[in-house]
C-alpha cells in the first residue's frame, strides 16, 4: 500500500474525533468531554490503544460501550485495529468532565 504516512499528531485528532461520536447512555454528552478517556496510544503500526473508565461500576452499558469505541476508532481509514482496556483507577469524577460537558450538565 504506498502513500504517505500519516502524521500522528493528525490521526490522533482524528481518533478523538471519533471518541466524540460516542456517547454515555445515560448521559446526553460523549466519552471524550466527559472525561471517561484516560489514555490514547497510536503505535507506528496505526494500531490505537485506549484506556478508559465509565461513570460506574454498575452502568448497565459497561460491557457494551468498549465495543462501541472500538469500532468507532476502527471506521477511521488510517487506523489499523483499535483495543479499549476499561479501568477504575482513578475513578471518575465530574471534574474530569470538559468546560463544555459541565455547561451542557449544568455544572457551570
Amino acid at each position: 500500500m504506498g502513500g504517505r504516512t500519516p502524521q500522528p499528531g493528525r490521526l490522533e485528532e482524528k481518533v478523538v474525533d471519533a471518541l466524540r461520536t460516542v456517547f454515555d447512555p445515560e448521559i446526553p454528552v460523549n466519552i471524550y468531554e466527559l472525561g471517561l478517556v484516560y489514555d490514547i496510544r497510536i503505535d507506528e503500526s496505526r494500531d490505537v490503544f485506549i484506556r478508559m473508565t465509565l461513570t460506574s461500576p454498575h452502568c448497565p452499558e459497561a460491557e457494551a460501550l468498549p465495543g462501541y469505541v472500538r469500532r468507532a476508532i476502527e471506521e477511521i481509514p488510517e487506523v489499523r485495529s483499535a483495543e479499549v482496556e476499561i479501568v477504575w483507577e482513578p475513578p471518575w469524577s465530574p471534574d474530569r468532565m470538559s468546560e463544555a460537558a459541565k455547561l451542557e450538565l449544568g455544572f457551570l
